[in-house]
């Protein structure tokens, strides 16, 4: 943890690229063929909800206000505890929404509309009281020394934290209550990872996810040569040329045979992966197609790659399964890099030292 802590993900990383080039060095890593697709890791959060959301700003908020008293800075500026009045609220949502049926269901609609609202009133009051108490504790500071220095400077810098997500919760919180709902780009879904991000895959049990997404690339003996973990939900296409180029860099020959899903189907990607050195492209494209791709994506070598592609969701519902890439728990989009980079590592090395044997 200490490692993971002081170096990151750069460090991770940089043993991914060692373990990698050492295995092309001993001519392990084959990269004639390879496949690649697209997943969502999910954060170390609970489903975010506005209400929800708020009670634990207020709590927190509440907490960390208590802590920096307890360390004798600010001691007699006025702060109000609200933590019982946001659990009331939360207890009186979960009470209306438990009466939810067709026929009392704008009247429920209505109360957790008011409640939320109330919530967001908690939380700004919260908020404004706690702004007092850092500023009085901020000239506290300079006069306190050892232990108790350091004691307050970390709680007053997670108060400041704390207190600029808050806003932006009770900011959208508003917005939505008014009609307009944020983007999922920029809506914070997290007090502790203000990376996370909601994500729309269009599976069936979980239509939406919060996490970061992320790109794996394994060759056909399950290696993983080249692996992305991005904030929110950018395009699959732009994502693919720079992980072939990457994996180029690192073994020195470009893959012959690229092969990824319908996500990716755009011309100028088959254009792009031509120029690094591709010879076969088998990409299924998006919308309808002319006859003559047709004909093209029904030859046996395009066939034959597109099914041979399905095993990439093999590879990631193993990392998921096995080497933690189901959820992160590090915060922030470093942390997930850094947790995913020692899946990876882990996979790699099992992988690697296999093939050594054989």
């Amino acid at each position: 943890m200490k490692i993971t802590t002081r170096c990151g993900n750069d460090a991770v990383a940089a043993l991914n690229d060692a373990l990698l080039a050492k295995a092309v060095e001993h001519k392990l890593v084959k990269t004639g063929k390879v496949r690649a697709d697209t997943t969502v890791v999910s954060a170390n959060v609970e489903y975010p909800t506005d209400a929800g959301l708020l009670a634990k700003a207020v709590g927190r908020i509440g907490r960390v206000v208590a802590r920096v008293k307890a360390a004798g800075a600010a001691s007699r500026t006025v702060f109000a505890d609200r933590r019982r009045m946001a659990a009331r609220r939360i207890r009186e949502l979960t009470s209306k929404l438990h009466l939810r049926s067709a026929v009392n269901r704008d009247e429920v609609k209505q109360a957790v509309t008011r409640i939320t609202g109330q919530l967001a009133t908690l939380a700004t009051q919260t908020a404004g009281q706690a702004q007092a108490v850092l500023r009085n504790a901020k000239r506290a500071l300079g006069k306190a020394g050892g232990w108790a220095a350091g004691r307050i400077r970390r709680a007053l810098n997670e108060l400041t934290t704390l207190m600029a997500r808050t806003r932006r919760i009770v900011e959208q919180t508003r917005r939505r209550l008014a009609g307009d709902m944020p983007e999922s780009a920029t809506r914070l879904v997290s007090l502790h990872d203000a990376d996370a991000r909601a994500i729309a895959k269009g599976r069936i049990n979980k239509p939406v996810e919060f996490g970061y997404k992320a790109q794996v690339v394994d060759n056909e003996d399950g290696v993983v040569v080249d692996y992305t973990v991005q904030r929110g939900n950018p395009a699959d296409a732009a994502q693919l040329a720079p992980a072939i180029a990457r994996i180029k860099q690192r073994t020195g020959v470009a893959p012959r045979q690229v092969t990824v899903d319908r996500g990716y189907g755009e011309a100028k990607i088959d254009d792009d992966l031509h120029q690094l050195g591709a010879k076969t492209v088998a990409i299924p494209r998006k919308g309808k197609t002319s006859q003559t791709r047709r004909r093209h994506e029904h030859r046996p070598v395009f066939r034959r790659l597109v099914k041979w592609r399905t095993g990439c969701e093999g590879r990631i519902s193993h990392l998921k399964h096995r080497y933690g890439w189901d959820r992160t728990r590090l915060d922030d989009l470093s942390g997930a890099r850094t947790w995913c980079g020692h899946g990876i590592l882990a996979h790699n090395l099992v992988k690697i030292t296999t093939l050594a044997a054989r």
